[in-house]
């Protein structure tokens, strides 16, 4: 039975899911090649953004891709950068004709891989799958357009949103199945992020485990003086997988010389006060290429992350424990007196993780 263009469009969106969290700085794409009906390649984009998908295509197909039909996710690329561009490979492999989901943000492209591949007399056609294809780049796109990555915020809260006993027992308020949930999508995203007190109060590990990954995702403190532990899980682990510490001008340079020794990365952004300006911090760490950061808390974090509206998806864990009034809430104080001034959400999905159910927000305009 010979498959529709949609259907081969979705089989490549499903293999550039492989590449969410490994790709940084670039998008996570998929390419399907198919010539008389047949797949005759298969590709995404490989960790650390390289080889291309469209790369690993045609080396799988070779000769089969003459005149064959490609689809891809995303535009492919005109532009030099470490390997030549995509457009090019695709027309020097005498493909046919190229089912694109969605153009590129990037200036480099932007248009100009379409261009090039329609000068080559190649067939070129746009739009299937656009939405899919959006959202799984969405923190690609958002860097590229705005500077700052995507955000997602997870809780894992009691019914009455808590995070923790009034002494700070926390371990576990969710059962395995939502845990098991939180580390293939800490798997899914570049980085994870927690703040100071978490990572004092917790002493964790941040890597994702159980799933048979290797490749762990950056670990973000955001940590305004550096005041957390510097023989923690994090410090004795800093020069295996990366730590990236966020911190203010205030940080004593002792203590920053010694976080450098560990291994840990250091980056300094604006504060006050009130603590590390939650902007700044997000597009500094989209200058050092990030595109999607998991952020687990906690309280105080959470609230400065939603009190500037840069959280762009919102993951609820919720518990069916009740923890009382004088237990930790799940979000600081944010100072909301109107309620009619209040930002909402809009729900996106919901299901039963075990014992617990899961919610999804996501801001308005997404």
């Amino acid at each position: 039975m010979k498959l529709s263009d949609q259907a081969y469009m979705k089989m490549a969106l499903s293999l550039a899911r492989r590449g969410l969290g490994l790709t940084w700085p670039n998008p996570a794409v998929g390419c399907i090649l198919v010539s008389d009906g047949r797949i005759v390649g298969r590709g995404w984009t490989q960790p650390s953004g390289r080889p291309h998908a469209e790369t690993v295509a045609l080396a799988q197909a070779g000769e089969r891709a003459k005149g064959a039909t490609a689809y891809v996710t995303l535009e492919p690329c005109a532009h030099y950068g470490q390997t030549p561009p995509c457009s090019e490979a695709l027309i020097k492999a005498g493909i046919a004709r190229v089912v694109v989901a969605m153009q590129d943000s990037d200036k480099r492209v932007s248009g100009r891989g379409f261009e090039h591949l329609r000068a080559a007399g190649i067939m070129v056609e746009t739009g299937l799958c656009a939405q899919k294809a959006a959202e799984l780049n969405a923190g690609f796109f958002l860097r590229t357009e705005t500077g700052r990555p995507f955000l997602t915020l997870k809780l894992a809260l009691t019914l009455d949103g808590r995070i923790a006993t009034r002494t700070g027992d926390s371990q576990w308020i969710t059962g395995a199945i939502a845990r098991r949930e939180v580390h293939m999508m800490r798997a899914r995203h570049d980085a994870v992020l927690v703040g100071a007190g978490t990572a004092r109060a917790d002493d964790p590990s941040l890597t994702v485990r159980g799933l048979g990954i290797s490749q762990q995702p950056t670990r973000i403190v955001a940590a305004q003086g550096l005041n957390i532990p510097r023989d923690g899980t994090l410090a004795r682990t800093a020069s295996d997988i990366p730590v990236w510490l966020c911190h203010g001008a205030s940080a004593p340079v002792e203590q920053q010389a010694e976080w450098r020794t560990l291994g840990a990365k250091l980056i300094a952004c604006e504060s006050s006060d009130a603590g590390l300006d939650p902007n700044s911090m997000l597009q500094t760490l989209g200058s050092h290429g990030l595109t999607r950061i998991f952020c687990e808390g906690g309280g105080s974090l959470a609230a400065s992350l939603l009190q500037a509206d840069l959280v762009d998806r919102l993951v609820i864990h919720t518990a069916g424990v009740v923890i009382g009034g004088d237990g930790r809430a799940g979000v600081a104080p944010m100072g909301q007196d109107i309620l009619a001034h209040v930002a909402r959400l809009k729900l996106v999905s919901h299901r039963k993780l075990g014992v617990d159910i899961e919610h999804i927000w996501e801001r308005g305009q997404l």
